[in-house]
């Protein structure tokens, strides 16, 4: 297993002053090449919201085994689609100015692909194609959870209203029937097994309970993907067919009918991915705080890092402070916008001015917090790299 070099790191960023954000390069590389070799062959589409920051996405899909983008809005999509040519809108849009944005320009109509799962989105996007004068593509997006007694039982992210193949068909027609839309492709993410660690701590039950689970849904989605697969290509041919995520690139890719998968956060190595068994990346991503108060000899206070998740909210939506060790978070305070209390048996030895590295609990969502990354390769910075903030793209 491999130990991060908090030294050569703190050497190389010793003139920063916190709060900064790093990315090891090292461990970057290290994490695409594992993702591309579990893919098993298949190109893996680059999620750009587990990335944001365009210097990164320009080196990763440099690298073998990575191909396209695999945008979350519109805007930022068009904005991608500027410098490449391959975006795919993971989620559906309601907006209208960049709809009509996008079918006015005949490039950008060509590079970008849209996500649709029911009629109300197929109306606006004919609807902006007639206006713009050009055609749009467009791609089903699947709903890959695990549904039982008639929908009652849920285990998956609540996504997309088709479900079945039947589904899938209809929609599929009803997308050929309009003038200007063109379908081009499936996707369906499984996030109850891409975003689900099989290994988490706590319950030895609730473990066996989660690898249950996925063990059976994977399965069931095995055999729905193929059948809507053939039922949507009784009505037209698909380019691509996206699926999986990190956590399950080796499963979606044994699928035969998945021709490409979606994935980005195993780059940053977030801590979520703590707790898979199958696989273990390098954490990649990293932010720094200063300690500005000793409020007591076994406690040390950072100025700011309260950088939650997303998600439902709890302690596993909390940064986590990683360097140096022997540090923990508060149960009281936990991480706070402008101050994070610390104890624990490093926290004794920390002294006004030290800094305290941490990792997030997800992977692009860091980005939202910096306007730049600094770029670490050993113990010194190669690059500085602006985020999406730090080029003034506030997207979502």
């Amino acid at each position: 297993m491999h130990t991060t070099d908090f030294a050569a790191l703190d050497r190389a960023t010793r003139d920063l002053q916190p709060p900064f954000a790093v990315l090891d390069l090292g461990a970057l590389q290290h994490n695409a090449e594992s993702m591309r070799r579990r893919a098993g062959g298949k190109p893996i589409r680059l999620a750009s919201k587990s990335v944001r920051c365009r210097s990164v996405i320009r080196s990763v899909l440099a690298m073998p085994g990575f191909r396209g983008i695999l945008a979350f809005t519109l805007p930022e999509a068009l904005w991608l689609a500027e410098e490449f040519d391959d975006v795919l809108v993971g989620y559906p849009t309601a907006d209208d100015d960049a709809l009509h944005r996008l079918a006015a320009d005949r490039r950008l109509a060509s590079r970008v692909t849209l996500m649709a799962d029911c009629p109300a989105h197929l109306e606006r996007i004919a609807a902006a194609a007639t206006r713009g004068g050009h055609p749009l593509k467009i791609c089903l997006d699947l709903d890959a959870s695990l549904q039982s007694l008639g929908g009652r039982l849920h285990f998956g992210a609540h996504r997309s209203p088709l479900h079945s193949p039947e589904q899938a068909r209809d929609l599929a027609r009803a997308v050929v029937e309009r003038s200007g839309l063109r379908l081009v492709g499936l996707m369906a993410y499984e996030a109850q097994i891409a975003g689900v660690g099989d290994n988490t701590p706590g319950s030895p039950l609730r473990r066996a309970a989660i690898r249950a689970m996925q063990g059976v849904s994977r399965r069931e989605l095995r055999l729905r993907r193929k059948a809507v697969i053939s039922a949507v290509r009784e009505v037209a041919p698909l380019e691509f067919v996206n699926g999986g995520g990190t956590g399950s690139l080796e499963s979606t890719a044994a699928e035969s009918v998945v021709t490409e998968l979606g994935a980005g956060s195993g780059l940053y190595a977030p801590t979520l991915f703590d707790t898979y068994r199958g696989f273990r990346p390098r954490p990649a991503a990293f932010f720094v705080q200063s300690v500005v108060r000793r409020p007591s000899a076994d406690r040390a206070t950072v100025l700011g890092g309260g950088w939650p998740a997303s998600g439902a909210a709890g302690r596993d939506r909390l940064p986590t402070p990683v360097w140096p060790a022997g540090l923990q978070l508060t149960p009281l305070e936990g991480a706070g916008e402008v101050q994070t209390p610390l104890t624990g048996p490093g926290a004794a030895r920390l002294a006004v001015g030290d800094r305290v590295w941490f990792r997030h609990t997800k992977a692009g969502e860091l980005c939202e917090r910096v306007n730049e990354l600094h770029l670490v390769d050993g113990d010194r910075i190669t690059a500085v790299a602006p985020t999406y903030r730090g080029e003034g793209q506030a997207l979502l």
